[in-house]
C-alpha cells in the first residue's frame, strides 16, 4: 500500500514556501502588499494549469506507464472508465476473453451500485475494477477536500463491498484534479493513474483514428483508455470501444505484448 503519510509534491512544498514568504513580506512591508499578492495569484494560475494536465507528476506521483519491471516484462495495461455499462461490458469483457487479455476497469460507484452483477463478473474474469469516484462529478477538479475524501471514500466502500476487492487505483473524472487530492489518495491508500495514450473514443466514432491513437508509440510499459461508459457510437450505432478493441487487442499480441491489470504491474 501507499506511504498514508502524504509527501507533498516538491511543486507543493514551493508554492506552500512562497505563501509563507509574501505573508512575511506583507507584514515587514505592508506596502509591498500588490506584489505579494500578485505573486500569490500567479502560483494559482500555475496550480490550476497543472491540474488541467491529466499526465502530470507535478501534483503528486501520477502512473502514465507502468513500473520498470512491468516494462521489463513487456507487459502493457487496458484501462476501461466510466462503466459498467450492461449494454457494453459484456462484449468487451468476451473480447478481453478471446486474447487472454486482463483490463483495469475504473468503475463510477453509482453505476457499480446499479449493475452489482456486472462488476462481480468483470472480477471473477480475472480483471480488476478501481476507483472513478462515486458519481464522476463534471467540477471535480474544483471540489474542496473534504468532498473529494467522500467522493472517493464512498467510491472505496460501494466496489468493495460489491467485488470482495478495495480498489488500489484512482483515475480524476475527465482526469482533472487539484491539489487537494493528492492528500486524499494518501490517506486512502490509492495511486493515481492516468495513461500513456488514449483514443477519445467518447468523442469520436472514427474507428480508425481512435485506434490509431492508441496504438501510435505502443511500447512496454504503455497505459492505453478506452470508455465502456458514455462510448461515442460508429455510423451504425455500434459502441466505438466494441469496433476498436479487437484491433488493439490483434496489435498488441502481434508486438508480443501482454496486457495485464494495474495491480498485477505492481508486482
Amino acid at each position: 500500500m501507499p506511504d498514508s503519510r502524504w509527501q507533498p509534491a516538491p511543486l507543493i512544498r514551493a508554492s506552500i514556501a512562497l505563501h509563507l514568504l509574501a505573508l512575511i513580506a506583507v507584514i515587514v512591508e505592508p506596502a509591498q502588499w500588490r506584489w505579494a499578492l500578485g505573486v500569490v495569484l500567479a502560483d494559482h494560475v500555475l496550480l490550476v494549469l497543472v491540474g488541467l494536465w491529466p499526465r502530470s507528476h507535478w501534483l503528486g506521483p501520477n502512473w502514465t506507464r507502468l513500473p520498470a519491471a512491468a516494462r521489463a516484462r513487456s507487459e502493457i495495461a487496458l484501462t476501461i472508465d466510466d462503466g459498467p455499462d450492461p449494454a457494453v461490458t459484456p462484449q468487451v469483457l468476451d473480447m478481453l476473453d478471446r486474447y487472454a487479455a486482463r483490463a483495469s476497469f475504473f468503475c463510477i460507484g453509482e453505476r457499480a451500485a446499479r449493475h452489482p452483477d456486472l462488476c462481480r463478473e468483470i472480477v471473477r474474469r480475472g480483471h480488476a475494477v478501481e476507483n472513478h469516484s462515486q458519481h464522476h462529478r463534471h467540477y471535480f477538479a474544483l471540489m474542496g477536500r473534504s468532498d473529494i475524501m467522500r467522493e472517493l471514500q464512498a467510491a472505496q466502500e460501494t466496489l468493495a463491498a460489491i467485488t470482495g476487492q478495495r480498489p488500489l487505483f484512482f483515475r480524476a473524472p475527465a482526469g482533472l484534479r487539484n491539489p487537494l487530492l493528492d492528500p486524499v489518495l494518501a490517506r486512502l491508500g490509492l495511486r493515481l493513474a492516468s495513461w500513456s495514450a488514449r483514443g477519445f473514443d467518447t468523442r469520436s466514432g472514427d474507428v480508425e483514428r481512435v485506434k490509431m491513437r492508441l496504438l501510435r508509440g505502443l511500447r512496454p510499459g504503455s497505459i492505453l483508455l478506452l470508455h465502456d461508459g458514455n462510448a461515442a457510437r460508429t455510423p451504425g450505432g455500434v459502441p466505438v470501444i466494441v469496433e476498436v478493441l479487437p484491433g488493439v487487442l490483434a496489435a498488441a499480441r502481434a508486438a508480443n505484448l501482454r496486457f495485464v491489470t494495474l495491480r498485477h504491474a505492481l508486482s
